[in-house]
């Protein structure tokens, strides 16, 4: 992660990921196969640690208070960190292409999803619909947090507030 995050990019070599992992190339090929299965075990451990983040907030949220625990781990100084945006960015990008990807991302939205479901069963009209938006409102935040490199000061509040005008409405 670190050795994509100093890149900004996949174009990295299995060597210089091996390198600074301690490791050869030769046993890092053995172990992972190439670079994006070495990308993927990353991810997967970002998507345990953000797994992490959302059941320490659930754990910890008062009553009633599920969705903003689930929109707040969003947005957890752990998301942040220069490696884990470079690496969600290209994760979205090898997901488009390489299906094990597509398949990771695919289970990290529809947790997401169940989540704020849940979340929404007993406030709002339309749970996977509001869902849906809320979704779309953490990616888009989310994204343009990572990318203007400005911080999320404040970003877990304007998703929150914009959530229950969500639910109002819907």
């Amino acid at each position: 992660m670190a050795e994509i995050g100093e890149a900004g990019s996949l174009d990295v070599t299995v060597s210089k990921i091996a390198r600074r992992a301690g490791m050869s190339s030769a046993l890092a090929h053995h172990y992972f196969g190439g670079k994006a299965q070495i990308f993927l075990a990353a991810m997967r451990h970002i998507l345990t640690e953000y797994g992490a983040e959302v059941r320490h907030a659930l754990a910890s949220a008062p009553d009633g208070a599920r969705l903003e625990a689930v929109i707040a781990a969003n947005f957890a100084d752990s998301c942040f960190r220069s490696d884990t945006v470079a690496a969600w960015l290209n994760f979205y990008v090898l997901a488009r292409k390489e299906p094990e990807a597509a398949r990771l991302l695919h289970v990290y939205q529809r947790r997401l999803h169940s989540n704020l479901v849940h979340a929404l069963r007993d406030r709002a009209d339309n749970p996977d619909a509001v869902a849906q938006q809320i979704a779309a409102l953490i990616d888009g935040v989310y994204l343009r947090a990572a990318l203007s490199g400005n911080g999320v000061e404040g970003a877990a509040c304007q998703v929150i507030e914009t959530a229950h005008a969500l639910m109002r409405t819907t």
